[in-house]
């Protein structure tokens, strides 16, 4: 059993060092999601709030539970109190999971924390003031222009009322969604 500890730790180490090098080397950006919304990275996943995250099942976590495994049962072998393989094993497995789930969540944890965006939050922008950029013909839809944390964005907009709207005229955002709202300011 302990060939197989060592297959383990061996394969999952030299997975994690040919990752890291080859992400060095190559970007990292060759894999394309095919739309997914991946944006070329193998272990991107999505969480609820649409941040990316890392999966359980994401080649990283899979080369931890496995190199884990292998490094547990190399030392759980070598002990004489689990020596036997029906202690070794399960106790190595147990503990290559801990790992996997604490690397897991510190993975997830700095994505959640350094991961920024150059969208604003749309729902907090109710209320605001913007400027129509493209008129809003009667019924239509024209574009307005706003400034929210010191970056002008744009979006689709329709008038609350149906009437039109001038290119230049400010209105006030009373609806977000994939067509703001917008009523005269």
């Amino acid at each position: 059993m302990e060939t197989i500890y060592l297959i383990c730790f061996g394969v999952g180490l030299l997975f994690t060092i040919i990752s890291a090098f080859g992400a060095h080397l190559f970007g990292g950006h060759d894999v394309h999601a095919g739309g997914v919304g991946a944006g070329g990275h193998a272990d991107a996943g999505f969480d609820h709030g649409g941040m990316p995250g890392m999966s359980p099942i994401s080649p990283t976590s899979i080369a931890s539970f496995i190199t884990a495994f292998g490094g547990l049962g190399l030392v759980f072998s070598n002990i004489d109190a689990t020596k036997n393989v029906f202690i070794s094993a399960p106790l190595a497995f147990a503990g290559a999971l801990v790992i996997a789930a604490g690397i897991l969540w510190l993975f997830n944890q700095a994505f959640r924390r350094t991961q920024s965006s150059s969208e604003s939050h749309v729902a907090s922008l109710v209320g605001q003031t913007a400027t129509i950029i493209t008129p809003i013909p009667e019924n239509g839809v024209g574009e307005i222009a706003y400034v929210q944390t010191g970056t002008r964005y744009t979006a689709a907009a329709r008038a609350e009322n149906g009437a039109a709207i001038p290119a230049g005229q400010t209105v006030k955002i009373t609806r977000t969604g994939t067509q703001f709202m917008v009523t005269p300011a």
